[in-house]
Parts: structure tokens; C-alpha cells; sequence
């Protein structure tokens, strides 16, 4: 089965990576670069986004568009990147969900 994990950074997320040393911020980084290598096998792609900021949100209805700049919701969680990965089943993209250690927030959905 395919699904997409998308990471999703938090306010205080933010903040704290703010916060951290330059030293604490890389090692926080080399994190995630481990995490990826040891999932290479079922990680089919993966990107990091830009800044919600950098967004241009277009809205259809009855064939006219309104395009607007910036996200589409305003919120205190905003995807910051995803991973469509290959795995068996849910319970293995939950595991390996889990194991990420970068933003705290990490939604599984389904690639249909």
C-alpha cells in the first residue's frame, strides 16, 4: 500500500527550533537525514515545503477562480514537507510515522 506521511510544525515547534544552538539545530537535522536513510527502502519521494507564506491558493467554484497569496487555512499547524512511502499495511506506516524526530506532527493518508 502507498501513503503519504506529511509533517506538520507546530508554533512551539517553530519556536523551540528557533531557539536551539547552531550545534543543537544541526544535530536536530541529522536526525531527520538518519531517519530517511534508514527508510530509504520505503520512501518513494519525499520534499520539504516552502513557507506556507510562498503559497498562492486558488479557489474554484462554478468556474471562476479567486486566487489568493498565501495558505489556504489559517492555523497553528502547517505542513512543512511529506514522504510517500511503500509499505504492507497502515500498521507499518504507523511505525514508521513514530519514529520521526522532526515536527511533532505527522498525518498518514492514504495514496489512492
Amino acid at each position: 500500500m502507498k501513503y503519504v506521511l506529511m509533517f506538520a510544525d507546530t508554533e512551539e515547534f517553530s519556536r523551540a527550533l528557533g531557539a536551539m544552538s547552531e550545534a543543537e539545530r544541526q544535530e536536530a537535522f541529522e536526525a531527520v537525514g538518519r531517519w530517511f536513510a534508514e527508510h530509504a527502502a520505503q520512501i518513494t519521494h519525499h520534499a520539504r515545503l516552502d513557507h506556507p507564506e510562498t503559497a498562492t491558493t486558488m479557489r474554484l467554484s462554478g468556474g471562476d477562480a479567486v486566487v489568493t497569496d498565501g495558505p489556504f487555512v489559517e492555523g497553528k499547524e502547517v505542513v512543512s514537507g511529506y514522504a510517500e512511502i511503500e509499505v504492507a499495511d497502515l500498521d507499518e506506516a504507523m511505525a514508521i510515522a513514530r519514529g520521526w524526530p522532526g515536527c511533532p506532527v505527522v498525518e498518514i493518508r492514504p495514496i489512492t
